[in-house]
């Protein structure tokens, strides 16, 4: 019984393979699962007649597969598993005493087992000792070491964040992911323990896309975070005690509408220095602040809300408004009551700008109106609820809050627009605005006059830096993201670049381009960040611009050119009609670029998935990096999430490294025709709505390229951390990070290297600290080597960037957010978790 049911398991196993493979040759791939199968079919048929024979070819099996999978993938591990963890499986059961003795036709000798059994026992043993030496070996490990000198800088002191604070979403203006605190070392590390665990409270509304990934600011003692509800909640940095909690009124959003509620964090201004007038009034009551706050919602958000979605060529439903909104700050400043020298500037995820005192929690009048509030709509075109807001912290200076936006791309070819504006930092009157359609005037517009449809916007986080007065911002493209046939030459102008803004006037300094004509969805989508490199023995003020597509460009912050070289490489020009695609796109110094596929990168759990994963590769069309979407299917690789991502990377200014989390998966991009009709092509009922693309030739269907169990279909590692010599592009270190312990059914803590959302941060003591992989942990690591020192478990997916300051107790702490994802699929939390030294082992740091 048990030998017919294996055998019968066999030959159904090698017919599959088998048919599989025939197919898989038809498409122009490899005769490995043919001959596979084969062999398991003529096996399974020996098996099922009662010849001892049948251990044997499955012998040859085994050692086939075995042969085959090491030509194609070497001594690896995960490579190995899927050709042969089944088979070896399938051999150990044929080898059960029952099993054999049930087989009558064959020799009897070695126990009943005969040279038959002892063929396939070896081929097994062989087989286990591959398996073995390919555990030991990792192929994709880059093991090396900072120089020496360079591991030992001192650390910096000029990192924008003093007296141990973390007053901005990277820790200063520069975007660098630095502190220079230095008392938890490499030594030390180990020590971490939890100093305190706070829960937000249940901050995940039942919306697709909600994710809490707030950075926190440490500035003056207290701890100030976000929320996707659009709250903020100060808490004490050293106990995690609640101190007070802000929290507007919303636009009230549905499933449907729901794009994508988040916010990455909030900015700080100081302005006591500045000689304002102040008031002497009190700060408001509890029910005075409800009344503002509702207020704001009141005057600021109705118009918008009330719109039915806009989603066709720019114009709203027949019979519905679309109102035009207009600047009404006051044009001169009121004395800021005093507790508002100090304020909060919060984005909602209603499309508002809101200033809140830091000390107090309640609405600053004055920023925008009475309200204390400033309407993001005004001057929008194509008004319509969740289409556009601010999903990152704006730039704050002593004259303005800077602010970009995030529009839904992909709804239609006429949206609201990316426009960039400048709002007074006193009153919150526009005082200038980049429009990215009409660059070259940045005078605020008229009343009733709209800023340019569907141009590029800037939804991730800016830089400044003070002594140039510039402002860099990195920019999206035009909607949609899959199809740019009818994108003009000016929306492409300044598409997925980086650009540098007088921050006074707006006014474009210069301009990068780090993706010609993007069709992939391959915004820049990550700060740019602002350091002082020694190249060829020169300082260079330089800006470090991770992306997308895996480049990492070095610029010259003052003109824009290239600090390390960048070349225009050849790609593929195979595009649907009425697309025009680049034919070279730029390649920098530093590349984080995946390797080229191929069908032996395919993966799977069996070698059944693994060939359906090949066939799937083999149907698409793939020409490298930057292959156009299809018609028929397209390999996008890397997808839209990114080799990086909105969390960048972490630079060391001492040591003038990076160090960067770069993560590998395909997605594929399939365009459908579509008729010039509001049909929904690709939206899923109950969802936001997908990539319909209105208003254009073609929907686009993006997916995860995964297997028919959900996993990927492409071979790990997924994700790696690697340090890179900035002054060189030379990387000093590549590692496999990351377990599949969340990932998989089973949770079993496998190092296959995992993808991640969310940034690394360097410190003065030598470490980078990490938290965005999808195994929900958080990990400090040594800069200079890569070496992973320390981890602790989270609750919940980590997708976001840690921080770290000094309490005032003395202790350095690392404060990480862990409230998941549900994009990445990682659990949702709401926890702030605050490690630190024990008492004994800061007194020994500090000795």
């Amino acid at each position: 019984m048990i030998r017919n049911l294996l055998a019968a398991v066999v030959l159904l196993f090698g017919l599959a393979l088998l048919v599989g493979g025939v197919r898989l040759v038809t498409l122009g791939g490899t005769w490995g699962y043919v001959v596979l199968g084969a062999i398991l079919t003529l096996s399974g048929a020996l098996l099922l007649g009662g010849r001892k024979g049948g251990l044997v070819v499955y012998a040859a099996a085994i050692a086939f597969a075995l042969v085959w999978g090491v030509w194609e993938v070497g001594l690896y591990w995960w490579g190995l598993a899927p050709r042969g963890g089944v088979l070896v499986l399938l051999g150990l059961l044929l080898l059960l005493p029952p099993v054999v003795r049930a087989l009558p036709r064959g020799t009897t000798g070695f126990r009943g087992y005969g040279a038959e059994g002892m063929i396939l026992a070896a081929s097994v043993v062989a087989a286990a000792v591959v398996a073995g030496i390919s555990m030991i070996t990792q192929p994709y490990d880059t093991p090396g070491a900072l120089a020496a000198d360079r591991a030992l800088a001192p650390p910096a002191t000029d990192a924008g964040a003093p007296d141990g604070e973390w007053p901005a979403y990277a820790g200063s203006l520069a975007g660098e992911h630095y502190s220079p605190l230095a008392q938890i070392t490499p030594a030390n590390v180990g020590a971490l323990e939890v100093a305190w665990h706070y829960h937000a409270g249940d901050v995940h509304v039942d919306l697709p896309g909600t994710a809490l990934e707030s950075t926190p600011l440490v500035v003056e003692d207290t701890m100030y975070l976000c929320t996707p509800k659009s709250e903020i909640i100060a808490l004490d940095p050293v106990t995690g005690e609640e101190r007070w909690r802000f929290s507007p009124v919303l636009a009230e959003l549905t499933p449907e509408l729901s794009t994508y509620a988040t916010c990455r964090g909030l900015a700080y201004h100081d302005g006591r220095d500045l000689g304002w007038e102040v008031s002497d009034a009190p700060p408001p009551t509890a029910e005075e602040n409800a009344a503002l706050v509702q207020a704001s919602m009141e005057g600021v958000t109705t118009a918008a809300a009330g719109v039915s979605q806009n989603i066709v060529a720019g114009t709203a439903i027949p019979g519905e408004p679309n109102p035009i909104i207009v600047d009404d700050a006051p044009t001169e400043p009121s004395p800021i009551r005093a507790d508002c020298l100090r304020r909060i500037f919060l984005p909602t995820r209603d499309a508002r700008l809101v200033a809140v005192s830091a000390e107090t929690g309640t609405i600053c009048p004055g920023f925008g109106g009475g309200d204390g509030t400033v309407n993001l709509w005004i001057g929008q075109p194509n008004v319509s609820p969740t289409a556009y807001y601010s999903t990152s912290p704006p730039l704050v200076t002593d004259e303005a809050v800077i602010v970009g936006g995030s529009v839904n791309d992909n709804l239609s070819d006429m949206l609201p627009s990316g426009v960039i504006r400048a709002f007074d930092i006193r009153t919150g009157r526009m005082i200038w605005n980049f429009d990215p359609g009409a660059p070259e005037s940045t005078e605020p517009i008229e009343p009733g006059e709209t800023f340019t449809p569907n141009v590029p916007n800037s939804w991730s986080l800016a830089s400044f830096d003070p002594e140039l007065n510039l402002a860099y911002f990195p920019m999206g493209s035009g909607s949609p993201d899959q199809y740019g046939g009818a994108r003009t030459e000016k929306q492409d102008l300044l598409a997925t670049s980086v650009i540098a803004l007088d921050a006074s006037t707006g006014e474009l300094e210069w301009s990068f381009q780090t993706v010609h004509h993007d069709i992939w969805d391959y915004d820049v989508p990550a700060q740019p960040q602002l350091v002082d490199l020694t190249i060829e023995g020169a300082l260079v003020p330089a800006l470090v611009q991770p992306t997308k597509q895996g480049e990492v460009f070095v610029l010259d912050r003052r003109t824009g050119e290239p600090a390390l070289p960048v070349t225009e490489v050849p790609v593929s020009l195979d595009a649907v009609p009425g697309e025009r695609p680049a034919p070279t796109q730029p390649v920098s110094a530093i590349s984080f670029a995946p390797p080229y596929q191929t069908g032996a990168m395919m993966w799977g759990l069996t070698p059944v998935d693994q060939m359906l994963c090949r066939i799937a590769f083999q149907k698409l069309e793939y020409h490298g990096r930057f292959t156009p979407p299809s018609l028929e299917g397209t390999l996008t690789h890397p997808g839209s999430f990114g080799v990086l991502n909105w969390g960048g990377v972490a630079i060391d200014p001492a040591r003038q490294v990076a160090f960067a989390m770069p993560v590998y998966l395909g997605f594929t991009s399939t365009l459908i025709p579509r008729p010039d009709t509001l049909d929904e092509v690709v939206s899923a009922p109950g969802y936001p709505m997908g990539n319909e693309n209105f208003g254009t030739p073609y929907a686009a269907s993006l997916k995860p390229f995964m297997s028919p169990l959900g996993l990927p279909c492409q071979q790990p590692p997924w994700g790696f951390v690697q340090g890179v010599d900035l002054t060189t592009g030379a990387t000093i270190y590549r590692h496999v990070n990351g377990t599949v312990r969340d990932m998989a059914p089973i949770p079993l803590p496998f190092e296959t290297g995992v993808p991640g959302i969310g940034g690394p941060i360097a410190t003065g003591g030598g470490l980078a600290f990490l938290s965005g992989t999808v195994d929900y942990y958080v990990r400090g690591y040594d800069i200079a080597t890569g070496e992973e020192l320390w981890r602790a478990r989270l609750p919940a997916g980590g997708q976001s960037t840690p921080a770290t300051y000094m309490g005032r107790d003395g202790r350095q702490y690392l404060v990480v957010v862990a409230g998941g994802h549900g994009y990445v699929g990682t659990k949702l939390g709401d926890s702030v978790i605050a490690y630190a030294l024990p008492e004994a082992g800061v007194v020994a740091a500090s000795r």
